[in-house]
């Protein structure tokens, strides 16, 4: 924390007095912070044994696996120019190091891309705590770590393989070092901004949404510096051209082509909204729905936050992000991750405010109620967060949808041992891992969705008539060893499987409810 000459501290305008005391000193060194952030990171990364989304492992760890192992398959974004390999890129040279090491084995590859992948989430964490540091003190700070560490979405989303997390971690990073978001009393260090720019960059290139965060951040930074032609032409057009002209040459390398990847992003997912192929929502969904599920039971307090710490610059960026995510038709949960920390900002502010709304009345309380056993506002918000965000993220993490996890890891086990010679996916494309966690060249087929200017892709037919496709397919296929199905599927293809020498050798618990088809309640194994 920086200090005046006379040795007192910088007091932000929105802090108390009792908040303005803690940030003289943080009784908390950054080294112990950042570890016990990689610890919990850590197990949170053992714990995630759930699929959510096919990015997770289609966009990231099986592009890295064909480039660390010469197989994996690319999906149609990658011959379309849409993705950069800046992201993929850094999981296949970790696949590199763990060849080399000799600990590409199956337990070891489903586990360590979370566990490298930890180790960024913490670096996010102990930016968020910095950064809240900074803004309202040590007192919000705690607070606002806590509220990271506990919120479900986090804990669920943030140590998964998505280019999100990294983009996340890049966000919460540069935001710190970027002067417009502090207060004018508490300003950056000297030359903060060019690294502040520089992960700016790196944020776009890995994901170039991201420049939804970034311009306004930038806005603000023209609207207050007064150093206007120095921020555009001696630091943000020379540093992102560094980045963009790295990224560009990786891409060359890589697609063997020049190929502008966030011009065919912009065209695919703005000018033709092409995203909308996975489906839309009404726009109101990520006010109503979608980030109001990831904030759940701290809303509240991320409200009444933001009210009394009356920050508007970081208020006004999760206003601003929502805002221009909801003009497109296509929609997840993960696309907003970015600002989801911000949002636990202004909760820790709320936490930290009962802290300091208790110490104004502990004399009264000491004096007329010692033998008070009732527990306080603060304690019982925090049993309140802490019982409604546990269950959940341990149900979703550990439960909802593991069955195709299992099935792959289970998969990769036996064709370690030469019990698997080739499979088969009867079920809707990308709905497994694939190559990144087989670790094994054997062919494999799944159905093909790729987008097909309106007509059915494989992966529609067999949903429509699984049956009818299913012998249609069989015409045409090398006999596979194994077939990998949903019990929803399975009991349409019985007596096909029974017609080709099919028997089930292992079913996965999948599910309880349905997500966006009919309930998928188990993954069935068949072998021949």
């Amino acid at each position: 924390m920086r200090q005046r000459k006379n040795g007192s501290s910088i007091k932000h305008p929105n802090l108390s007095d009792a908040e303005a005391k803690s940030q003289k000193k943080s009784p908390y060194s950054l080294k112990d912070v950042f570890l016990t952030c990689l610890g919990f990171r850590m197990l949170n990364a053992l714990l995630i044994q759930t699929y959510f989304n096919p990015d997770e492992h289609w966009q990231a760890l099986e592009v890295a696996h064909r480039i660390a192992f010469g197989y994996g398959h690319l999906t149609w974004e990658w011959e379309e120019g849409i993705r950069s390999y800046l992201h993929p890129m850094m999981f296949a040279l970790f696949y590199k190091l763990l060849a080399l090491l000799r600990l590409d084995i199956p337990c070891v590859m489903i586990k360590a891309p979370r566990l490298l992948q930890s180790i960024f989430s913490a670096v996010g964490d102990l930016y968020l705590y910095k950064l809240s540091f900074v803004l309202f003190g040590d007192g919000v700070a705690k607070w606002a770590l806590f509220s990271q560490l506990a919120n479900w979405f986090m804990f669920f989303c943030f140590n998964r393989t998505f280019s999100n997390s990294l983009e996340t971690t890049l966000t919460l990073v540069g935001l710190y070092y970027w002067p417009s978001v502090r207060s004018s009393l508490n300003k950056a260090p000297s030359g903060s901004r060019k690294w502040g720019l520089a992960l700016a960059a790196l944020a776009c290139a890995i994901r170039p949404t991201s420049a939804v965060t970034w311009v306004y951040v930038g806005l603000l930074e023209l609207y207050l510096t007064h150093d206007r032609l120095r921020f555009i032409f001696v630091e943000l057009i020379p540093i992102g051209s560094v980045v963009l002209g790295i990224t560009c040459l990786l891409d060359r390398l890589m697609y063997d082509s020049w190929v502008l990847v966030p011009l065919n992003f912009l065209k695919f997912n703005f000018l033709s909204s092409g995203g909308d192929y996975y489906g839309t929502h009404k726009w109101h969904w990520y006010f109503t729905q979608g980030f109001t599920v990831m904030v759940f039971t701290f809303l509240p307090f991320c409200v009444a936050g933001i009210i009394k710490s009356k920050y508007w610059k970081l208020s006004g960026l999760i206003l601003w992000v929502l805002g221009l995510y909801s003009i497109l038709g296509h929609k997840e949960f993960r696309f907003v991750l970015p600002v989801l920390p911000i949002s636990l900002i202004f909760v820790g502010y709320s936490l930290a405010a009962l802290d300091e709304r208790g110490s104004r009345n502990g004399a009264k309380k000491r004096s007329s109620c010692i033998c008070n056993k009732w527990p306080s506002r603060k304690q019982l918000a925090i049993f309140f967060l802490l019982a409604s965000n546990i269950p959940m993220a341990l149900y979703m993490s550990l439960i909802h949808q593991r069955g195709t996890e299992d099935a792959m890891n289970y998969l990769s086990k036996e064709a370690a041992k030469g019990k698997v010679k080739s499979i088969v996916f009867l079920m809707p494309c990308h709905a497994t891992p694939y190559y990144s966690t087989l670790h094994n060249n054997l062919p494999m087929r799944f159905l093909d969705c790729t987008p097909n200017k309106g007509m059915p892709t494989e992966s529609d037919r067999f949903m429509m008539d699984p049956v009818s496709f299913a012998v249609d397919f069989a015409k045409n296929w090398s006999h596979p060893s194994h077939i990998v199905l949903f019990d929803s599927e399975e009991r349409h293809l019985k007596d096909f499987l029974i017609s080709h020498s099919f028997r089930e050798v292992r079913r996965f618990f999948h599910a309880h409810f349905k997500v966006d088809r009919d309930l998928q309640a188990s993954v069935v194994v068949y072998a021949d």
